[in-house]
């Protein structure tokens, strides 16, 4: 074999090395994980302004989602919103002094607690509403989610009109893992 012909043979195999990593991480940001920068305070403390996220697209094929999972929906073509699930289908969400009642039974939210601790048993953190105030009807209709964000205090989330509830098929998947700032990362509920 000639070395023209080997180092032809050489470039054949590097091309078609690259050719598959580059089909393979196509594959896996479309269908399994794919990364995400966090824009804004409304999931302070659980994600601050400038998280770099991984998003779990599969994971809601597997386990489906659940009260309480951080999700990544479209809200426009262009703009992708991170929040937590608070409500799901047949659910009836109220709030009142500070506690979350779901189907008339009230839920702690501990990933609140730190802000609950900075009001020192001044005002609440997040007003006072029921389902029917939000979004005129008693329960969350099949194939809706009610998502609210961790800083209740600045979040636009399911309580804004502009938002209210969010269609299950505009869910992207679940946002668990955090891999930048380098000494936050790991896996956040």
């Amino acid at each position: 074999m000639t070395l023209q012909k080997k180092e032809k043979n050489e470039l054949l195999e590097w091309l078609k090395a690259i050719v598959v990593t580059v089909v393979f991480v196509i594959g896996i940001r479309t269908f399994i994980f794919t990364p995400i920068l966090v824009s804004g305070e409304s999931m302070m403390p659980t994600y601050e302004d400038g998280d770099r996220v991984i998003v779990n697209i599969i994971g809601k094929q597997i386990s489906g989602l659940e009260r309480f999972d951080v999700i990544v929906f479209h809200t426009t073509e262009e703009t992708n919103y991170i929040k937590r699930v608070i409500g799901l289908p047949g659910d009836h969400i109220a709030y009142k002094d500070d506690v979350l009642y779901i189907n008339g039974t009230p839920y702690d939210e501990p990933y609140l607690d730190a802000y609950k601790a900075q009001l020192m048993g001044y005002g609440t953190l997040t007003q006072d509403f029921t389902l029917e105030d939000l979004a005129n009807v008693s329960t969350i209709p099949e194939g809706y989610l009610f998502v609210l964000g961790d800083n209740r205090v600045n979040s636009t989330d399911s309580r804004d009109p502009r938002v209210g509830l969010i269609a299950i098929d505009t869910v992207i998947g679940k946002a668990n893992i955090r891999f930048y700032p380098l000494d936050h990362i790991g896996i956040v509920k």
